[in-house]
């Protein structure tokens, strides 16, 4: 059995790295969890996530340099739909900083922060639904392994801690169907959220999607989200999408 993990490993991250081949420039993020490849200097990314309730949520990124970015989202509940709209109490923040570039033999590192949770905000415990990544540290490797794989794993500590302070931990992947589609795949294990008043119930937060890259600048995006049903509150898992636009400036 060790023989096997070890073998996997290299494989992995011993693989010839694809780089920005087949539209892996626009992998800074996956599902909710965050990558470490991120905008260009110049580059404007923007984001539409439609959401359970009526809910919208935008986003603008910027690639300040090339290793530094920032962006900015806001949103609320029912502004699709019927009943009072309900909206988000601030626009949050996301920021990050690229450490290490991916070499041959090395994953891509970036050390960054997120105040965006996702789904409603709960006034009375100040957090969201799914907690904020807050601060967080991540690294991704790309590989030709299988025809296209890309491996993403992180730590956080939310800031939305009043009920648990735990760190946290997170991984992901993504897998090339074609140069036009891909899978993403993302596990979240909610150690942050499963003690005490929290509001998961020690699951961890599973998430699935597709997608499709339409042009060089426009892409969508299918998800299935929390498919262990992870929540105290939410009846069950969500279906999400999301609209990317990216450009120059």
């Amino acid at each position: 059995m060790k023989k096997v993990i070890v073998l996997l490993i290299i494989i992995l991250f011993f693989s010839n790295p694809l780089g920005a081949q087949q539209g892996s420039l626009y992998l800074d993020i996956l599902i909710d969890n965050p990558t470490a490849k991120i905008l260009e200097s110049g580059q404007i990314q923007t984001q539409l996530r439609m959401y359970a309730d009526g809910g919208l949520l935008s986003t603008l990124s910027v690639g300040i340099t090339n290793r530094f970015f920032i962006g900015i989202s806001y949103g609320g509940e029912n502004i699709i739909g019927s009943g009072d709209v309900n909206m988000n109490p601030l626009p949050c923040v996301r920021t990050g900083y690229l450490l290490f570039r991916e070499q041959y033999l090395t994953p891509a590192i970036l050390l960054g922060f997120n105040s965006q949770g996702y789904g409603s905000y709960n006034k009375d415990k100040e957090r969201y639904l799914i907690k904020s990544k807050g601060l967080y540290a991540v690294a991704s490797k790309n590989t030709s392994f299988l025809g296209g794989l890309g491996i993403h794993c992180g730590v956080n500590w939310s800031l939305e801690n009043n009920d648990d302070s735990s760190p946290n931990l997170f991984a992901g992947c993504h897998k090339w169907i074609n140069p036009e589609f891909l899978i993403l795949a993302e596990y979240d294990l909610g150690l942050d959220d499963d003690t005490g008043e929290a509001l998961g119930s020690g699951k961890g937060y599973l998430n699935c999607g597709i997608r499709w890259n339409f042009s060089q600048h426009i892409f969508f995006e299918f998800d299935w989200r929390n498919i262990l049903e992870n929540s105290k509150e939410l009846p069950g898992s969500s279906r999400e999408i999301k609209m990317y636009y990216l450009t120059h400036f």
